[in-house]
């Protein structure tokens, strides 16, 4: 139950006053372990504020560090996610878990992982986190890192055992996310850690045909350079196609040089060049209403 008394815990907790803090758990009426109407603790919130001085003062006076929040998140979770890697460290000296997980299937590798904290990455892993953790929905700690773009996580991951080719369960690949995020160092670094190229997700779609229609010619450059699939895929388009429809004249330029076959036609029987995004005229929601990824 909450109380005046434990409202200004929190609050001391989430400000970093220790001073207050430590006052309020002294007083005896302050329970260490208290939560708020979420299941969050006093060391939830500090952790994820970062105060580590009031972090310490809450474990030494016994709080539990391995509560979790009702979503499952734990001290942890938080301090990792945060990026707090001082407060990760701690916690580990005093009995952290890294096998709690969310209503997600999030863990704390996981979250450092998707917000780019290299540091706490290699401390989690140090102490035992699984590296082949993936949410409920599949992604990995790879695939989280290719889509922010977090070229030192990913790198750390690879090196450490990260499935290069594990894709989440919609069949997108850490490759595919990066090259539609535009990522094209990450596209780079993966395709020479072993990529499949063309690595379909089950719509069909690959890695270049993603660029190709956002458009992204630095990513489709790293991809050409491994040879990817220019003909029709399982989908019924290609590359080519998905580039007309963006109206990029640079995409189809290299598309054209690296081998497109501009006489190829998609699955509704139309050439490249008698799709609706080969003029220049037409508006960007009139492209995207007769193509969608």
């Amino acid at each position: 139950k909450e109380t005046p008394l434990a409202n200004a815990a929190f609050w001391a907790a989430r400000r970093g006053n220790l001073t207050l803090l430590r006052l309020l758990l002294n007083s005896g009426r302050v329970d260490v372990d208290c939560r708020d109407s979420h299941g969050t603790t006093l060391l939830m919130v500090a952790s994820y504020a970062g105060h580590i001085d009031c972090v310490k003062e809450l474990v030494l006076q016994g709080a539990d560090i391995n509560l979790q929040r009702e979503s499952g998140t734990t001290a942890l979770f938080f301090a990792a996610q945060q990026g707090h890697n001082n407060v990760v460290r701690f916690l580990f000296e005093f009995g952290a878990s890294t096998e709690f997980r969310t209503k997600d299937g999030g863990t704390a590798l996981l979250a450092a992982s998707q917000y780019g904290h290299m540091q706490v990455v290699e401390t989690l892993l140090k102490h035992g986190a699984n590296i082949h953790d993936q949410l409920y929905d599949g992604a990995t700690a790879l695939f989280l890192a290719a889509q922010g773009g977090y070229l030192d996580v990913i790198r750390l991951l690879l090196s450490s055992g990260a499935k290069v080719n594990q894709p989440r369960q919609d069949g997108t690949a850490p490759l595919w996310i990066a090259s539609q995020m535009g990522h094209s160092e990450v596209v780079r670094v993966m395709l020479l850690r072993g990529a499949e190229r063309d690595a379909a997700r089950h719509d069909g779609t690959t890695a270049l045909l993603k660029a190709a229609n956002k458009g992204y010619n630095d990513v489709i450059k790293e991809l050409l350079k491994f040879s990817p699939t220019l003909g029709i895929l399982k989908n019924g388009t290609s590359a080519l196609h998905a580039a007309v429809l963006s109206g990029n004249i640079k995409t189809v330029a290299l598309l054209l040089e690296a081998g497109a076959d501009p006489a190829l036609r998609n699955k509704a029987n139309s050439l490249p060049t008698e799709l609706p995004g080969n003029s220049l005229g037409h508006s960007k929601s009139m492209k995207c209403s007769h193509y969608r990824l």
